[in-house]
């Protein structure tokens, strides 16, 4: 029993990878959903009628939103849908989008013969509504996944609806090489299409699709805050860069996302050219070669044979199992693919300073940020290189301090690239609306020795059942939550600061008036709200800035180092990209660093 208890909760650890909050927990005797006629509205999709969800909220669930991207719209810019001409049910959330399965998918899918699940009809969207909703708040959530699996069906805003009174939206959009593809044979002309950034576009249709028919559920077209997590984040903050969502949204929340741009050629060349290692010219290479059963020289050539007609015909033949057995489900089944084209008309192509220092280059709105304090707890609990098995099948750290010192510098490295620097650029900007978090909350308990506070922490993607108020299905029975009186007094704070920012573009005092009041960006002093439970810290603000100059002091002078060598694997994991200084990085450990010769990859 212990063993299998054990298994179960290494399992949940995996389970909350990327940001997601897991709601698929069916059992037997759950009630078959209902339609309810008291949920019938209008939709430039069709009339669709939903049902009461938990909470008394009312739900749609599965309203097309787009016209199915399948056929000659796969790599096209996405279409207004079609209007159904019958009574649509929207009872249960439409397919995700293909992806190689994973611990999100639900477990009722049965993958293809390359492991994966989905289908490219998968542009849809659910919605929760307060009873007697009028022009209220609109939030319209993007689910995370690094932007190559997860599904919006896994999220369920009936307890966010209903207690802070908004209208949820909860939004697929396209993933992987369906998402974000560019190859020259598939341009038309239109820029838009020739983007490659359709999975950006799904979001920007998705909004225009709220803007055109959220009254009907009890929304306010004119107040629409788009929040998301981790990719998510991302592609909330790539709706503020991009010029094609201007007066589609109003507010922003982004939880531990950040943004860049990727060069299209970096898309569309191959490997020994500067492009990336799936790139579409070296997908398509790899599926002639599985095709014609020729080698890399002969399948070169027939490339360069190849009309452009011919390469769009051959793409365009393939099914999803064609590209994804080229593809490996690195962590937890996301694909290493390129995204985010600065391609100049979806996204533009410049730098973070450039994009966020001026109202000119980007959509400028109040905008809450932040992340979790342990962010890279989440991927390393499950690494066989940080992690072991005691007697063979209980989880334990191999160095709990070396663990909890690269837990640390990682999560301060993504607070430095991705959080307060986009704080102080948008600030310079000129924008007063700038609200920043760390969310602290590490209260799990010890699972038969294996303590889940350590291990994971305030780990991505943990403060997601936070916001929604909802800890009732998935990682509570996994035993992740402790279901107590703080973890709920927490939820309620931040829902309360998420709810009334929706409603008036700052967090102030929460909708119920009675939180720590949270200061804006510098504001007397003070830059960032730190979110813990009443057990620990509690709520309260604080004046830290972390840049990746204070994150490398501190790690040059930090004196907690029982392995002296992880001062220099840090320091190359964490500057390897930037700051890197060889002259510096020799010197460490009173020159220990200097004789590893560990210089970083470009």
């Amino acid at each position: 029993m212990a063993k299998a208890r054990a298994i179960i909760i290494v399992i949940g650890l995996v389970v909350v990878v990327a940001g997601y909050f897991f709601v698929n927990d069916q059992t037997p005797d759950t009630e078959p959903t209902v339609a309810q006629q008291t949920t019938l509205r209008n939709t430039t999709s069709g009339t669709v009628v939903g049902f009461i969800d938990k909470y008394g909220a009312r739900s749609w669930q599965g309203i097309g939103f787009a016209q199915p991207p399948v056929g000659e719209l796969r790599w096209r810019a996405p279409l207004p849908p079609l209007k159904a001409s019958k009574v649509i049910e929207t009872l249960a959330p439409g397919p995700m989008c293909p992806q190689f399965n994973n611990a999100l998918t639900g477990g009722n899918v049965t993958p293809s013969e390359a492991g994966v699940v989905g289908q490219e009809d998968c542009l849809y969207l659910n919605i929760w509504s307060p009873p007697n909703a009028n022009n209220l708040p609109v939030m319209v959530w993007i689910h995370g996944g690094g932007n190559s699996i997860g599904h919006a069906g896994n999220y369920n805003g009936s307890a966010l609806a209903s207690q802070q009174d908004v209208v949820v939206v909860s939004i697929n959009y396209r993933l992987g090489v369906f998402g974000w593809f560019s190859h020259v044979a598939l341009e038309t002309g239109d820029p838009a299409d020739d983007s490659g950034n359709f999975g950006t576009l799904d979001t920007v249709r998705a909004l225009q699709w709220v803007q055109n028919n959220i009254v009907e559920f009890g929304g306010n077209a004119d107040n629409v805050t788009v929040f998301g997590e981790s990719a998510g984040g991302y592609n909330a903050l790539a709706l503020m860069a991009s010029p094609l969502a201007e007066g589609l949204m109003h507010r922003v929340i982004v939880q531990s996302g950040g943004f860049g741009t990727t060069p299209v050629s970096h898309a569309r060349l191959p490997l020994m050219e500067g492009g990336h290692t799936n790139s579409s010219a070296e997908l398509l290479q790899k599926m002639l070669i599985a095709d014609e059963r020729v080698d890399a020289a002969n399948a070169a050539q027939m490339l360069g044979d190849m009309s452009s007609d011919n390469i769009k015909a051959f793409l365009y033949s393939r099914q999803p199992d064609d590209f994804f057995i080229h593809l490996n489900g690195r962590g937890f089944g996301m694909t290493d693919t390129p995204r985010g084209f600065g391609d100049g008309h979806v996204l533009p192509g410049l730098d973070l300073e450039r994009l966020f220092t001026s109202t000119d280059n980007h959509n400028a709105m109040p905008i809450i940020i932040g992340n979790n304090r342990d962010e890279p707890a989440l991927f390393m609990v499950s690494d066989p290189r940080y992690i072991e098995n005691f007697l063979g099948f209980l989880p334990r750290l191999k160095d709990p301090n070396s663990y909890l010192q690269q837990v640390k510098y990682g999560a301060l490295r993504d607070r430095a690239t991705s959080v307060d620097n986009i704080a102080e650029f948008m600030t310079l900007a000129g924008n007063p609306n700038v609200y920043t978090y760390r969310f602290d909350w590490d209260e799990e308990p010890s699972r038969y020795g294996f303590d889940l506070s350590k291990a994971l922490g305030a780990a991505h993607g943990l403060e997601i059942a936070f916001a929604f108020g909802e800890f009732d299905l998935g990682f509570s029975s996994l035993g992740i939550y402790p279901d107590d009186d703080a973890q709920y007094a927490l939820s309620k704070s931040m829902m309360s600061y998420w709810a009334e920012f929706a409603y008036a573009g700052n967090p102030g005092s929460g909708r119920d008036g009675h939180e720590v009041p949270w200061l804006a960006w510098r504001q007397d002093d003070k830059t960032t709200i730190i979110l813990d439970s009443p057990a620990d810290q509690g709520i309260f603000m604080d004046d830290q800035i972390v840049t990746l100059e204070t994150v490398k002091s501190e790690l040059i002078n930090d004196t907690n180092f029982g392995r002296p060598e992880l001062r220099c694997e840090i320091y190359t994991q964490i500057f390897r990209a930037e700051a890197f200084n060889q002259e510096e990085y020799a010197a460490l450990g009173d020159g220990l660093c200097g004789t590893l010769e560990a210089i970083p990859s470009s």
